[in-house]
Parts: C-alpha cells; structure tokens; sequence
C-alpha cells in the first residue's frame, strides 16, 4: 500500500507516515498519487521575463549607494506570496511579469531615497517583508510598462530601543516576527503577536495587512499593539508628532495605514508595546459531539468573559483533514464531531483556574479530551 512521508526536516512531523492521507485526499480532493509531474530541481532562467531597467535609475541608486540586483533569481523570488495560484506559477515557470529589479535599503533614509529616485524617474516600488502575503499584493501587473521594483526590507531588521517604563520597543519594519520574539526575550519580553507566518512574516508585513495573531485575545491584533508608525510616501514621511498610544484630536493616520497592503507607501519603523514573558503555558483541547455545540460553547466563553489566550474551533470538514494526520481519537462520531484547541498562559495559579473555569462551561456541552 502506498503511504504519504513528510519528507522536509524543518518541521517536527518530519520522518512521520501519513498512513490515511492518501485515502483522505483521493477521496475529498479527487487526486491521485497516479498523476504525478517533475518538479524543477533549479530555476529555468529562459522563463524569467528580462529585466525592464530604467538605467537612470540604476545610476542613481549607485550614486545613493543603494544596494540592488537584476539577478533572475532573485527577482522571481520577489514576485510572488503564498496563494495556491503563485505556487502553481513558480512550479511551471509561467512568469509573465516579475520585478525587474530588487533594491535592499539598509535604513529609514535608504528607503526615502530610493522612494525620491523612484518618484524622479517614474519607478513603480513593490514593498517586500517576509513574501508571505496570500492577497496576491505581490503579482506584478502584466500590462505594467515601466520598471517595476520590489524594495525588500529585510536590512533593515534591527530593534532601536526597548522603554521598559512604558513597555514599548522601536523597531525596524523589516525584522522577522521570531526573530523580534527572540531579541526582545533576552530582555525578558514579548510581543505576544503570533500569527501563523510569524517565522517568515515581518512587522512591517504585520502593519501592512493589519495582522491578527492566534493569542489576540490577549495582547489583541497587530492594531492594538501599535503604537506608532513610520510610512514613506511618495509625498513625504507620514509620522505622528508623538510617541502617544493615542491621541483625541483628528483623526487616527495609523487608521489608513494599517491593513494598505503597500499601496500607500513603504512602512520603515514601527514602536509597539511589548509585556514580559508569561511566566507559564498550557495547551489543551476539547471534543464536542457537533459543529453546532461546539459553537454554543464558544458563545458561552465569550459571554462570561473568560477566553484565553487561544480559542480555535474547528468544524468537522477540518477535523477530517487532521484526522489522517492523527488517527487516533475515541467518543463521538468522527463524522460529525468538532475539536476546540485551547492555549493558556500568564502566572501558574491564574492559569489553571482559567483553565478550570473553560472546562467547566465545556461540561455543559458534551466534551471529551
């Protein structure tokens, strides 16, 4: 019988035999381990459209000691994110515009004068963070004429302080969400901010789309955490006058920020508020008999107030697609039945009569753990 093995070593399912899963996906998604196509080993650079360069561009940038690159690699690389439809394209080399060049800005004042030469010579600028972007914010325009380039941020990665009287740190956009958890935990501090990229995702890239994290409930989404925004536009830096959380008079600029996707211009810094590392976790998990229970159950937590730091429900249509991953469960019906994943954290005590008091309204409804 043939069995699916999760060959790549990055993760911890790495080794393990899927034994269901091909069952699962012939039977739900109609494939079948019969229709098999070679995947490219390298990159075919005869795919890769030429690079459209503005040479007065390119010198000026020179002049500006700018770093940038016209390697194929290197801008196909940048002319995708995550949705199915960009995967396919990269696998079957079906470019039809890519950036025509990759510019590495290594500081707030690098991206303001790549933006100002950009301006000068009609330059189209496509901010990148961590690529992650599943909104297709990437995909170059296919009709587009003029040079296109993508303005990586990953340089500018460094934490420029951290107030802990106020609980806040200033930090260039473009570090990765674990590394920004790893620095600021050597001071013995988090963001609590974890989205389901946050290993390759960006803080820019979370301000940028208005990010939500799976422990929102709480330290909140990316746009509770802010506490000010640096943005380079074509017209100018966009800034608040202070470092204030908030401010009563006019309306709130990080408003339009958060959640432009790169339209409006490059996000260069960005000051969040930041806590100290939650003393203990503890993850759990509850079964109900329905979709429909699960749901009330969830009702009844947010009610009474007491969701904790992660509460995901997950239908049965999910559940099936875990379950030839795990295949071990017992009580309900598998095909009716939904799981609850839970994730407690903060002081030991408070933790588990958090956890007690989830447990308790979970009773009302039919569980199993």
């Amino acid at each position: 019988k043939e069995l699916i093995n999760y060959s790549c070593f990055r993760y911890r399912l790495a080794g393990m035999v899927f034994p269901l899963l091909k069952d699962w996906v012939e039977k739900n998604l109609g494939g079948s381990l019969e229709h098999k196509v070679t995947s490219r080993a390298s990159l075919n650079i005869s795919d890769v459209p030429p690079s459209i360069a503005n040479e007065e561009f390119l010198q000026d940038l020179q002049t500006a000691k700018i770093s940038y690159s016209q390697d194929a690699e290197a801008r196909v690389f940048r002319s995708h994110g995550h949705c199915l439809n960009e995967i396919f394209v990269i696998r079957e080399g079906m470019f039809k515009r890519v950036p025509d060049v990759v510019v590495w800005p290594e500081c707030h004042d690098d991206v303001v004068k790549t933006v100002e030469i950009a301006c000068k010579h009609n330059v189209c600028i496509i901010p990148f963070g961590g690529g992650t972007s599943v909104s297709n914010a990437l995909e170059c325009p296919s009709d587009e004429k003029r040079t296109i380039v993508s303005l990586d941020t990953s340089q500018m990665n460094r934490i420029h302080w951290v107030d802990e009287k106020n609980l806040t740190a200033h930090v260039e956009a473009g570090i990765v969400g674990q590394e920004l958890e790893r620095q600021l935990s050597e001071s013995g501090y988090c963001t609590g901010h974890e989205p389901d990229s946050m290993e390759f995702s960006t803080l820019g890239g979370w301000v940028a789309t208005r990010a939500s994290g799976m422990k929102k409930n709480i330290y909140g989404n990316i746009e509770d955490l802010v506490v000010h925004i640096k943005m380079v536009t074509p017209r100018g830096v966009i800034q608040k006058s202070c470092q204030g959380p908030r401010m009563s008079t006019g309306p709130d600029i990080h408003h339009f920020i958060l959640g432009s996707e790169g339209t409006l211009g490059v996000i260069t810094e960005v000051t969040v508020k930041i806590r100290p590392i939650p003393e203990y976790q503890k993850y759990g998990s509850v079964v109900f008999p329905n979709f429909e229970r699960g749901v009330a159950c969830l009702r009844e937590v947010a009610k009474q107030r007491c969701a904790p730091a992660s509460i995901r429900l997950m239908d049965n249509e999910q559940f099936q697609f875990e379950l030839p991953l795990f295949p071990q469960f017992k009580g309900f019906d598998p095909n009716v039945l939904c799981v609850a994943t839970l994730l407690f954290e903060g002081d030991r005590e408070k933790v588990l009569q958090h956890e007690k008091q989830v447990y308790d309204i979970a009773a009302k409804f039919g569980y199993d753990f």
